[in-house]
């Protein structure tokens, strides 16, 4: 199973998300809920910084093997915020859809930072 977490500020803005675990759909290499899951979450880092113009310095991860974790600088524009909260909702759109047939492979939760 994938659990993905949205992590959230004291106000509820988000400033992160976390991705582990292999969903278990089917073998590695065949899989298309982990393959989803992964395109989606991907895109999502590089569009906050093509996207946003948010700097790769404001923008920390890590990747490794059934593992993405994301966390964006509090120390960013009010217009780059918005972009970022925009991007980043997007992704827990197609996330949420993702869930509607296949939520026996993932999960979705969310968390304060």
């Amino acid at each position: 199973m994938t659990t993905i977490k949205i992590l959230q500020n004291e106000s509820g803005s988000i400033v992160g998300y976390t991705v582990n675990g292999h969903t278990g759909y089917a073998e590695a290499g065949k899989d298309i809920v982990c393959a989803s899951i992964s395109t989606l979450t991907q895109t999502t880092l590089i569009a906050l910084n093509k996207v946003c113009g948010v700097k790769e310095e404001k923008l920390q991860y890590t990747v490794k093997d059934g593992y993405l974790k994301v966390s964006i600088s509090e120390d960013i524009n009010e217009q780059q915020r918005k972009k970022v909260s925009v991007v980043l909702e997007t992704m827990i759109v197609g996330i949420e859809a993702l869930l509607e047939d296949y939520s026996e492979y993932l999960t979705l939760e969310y968390g304060e930072v």
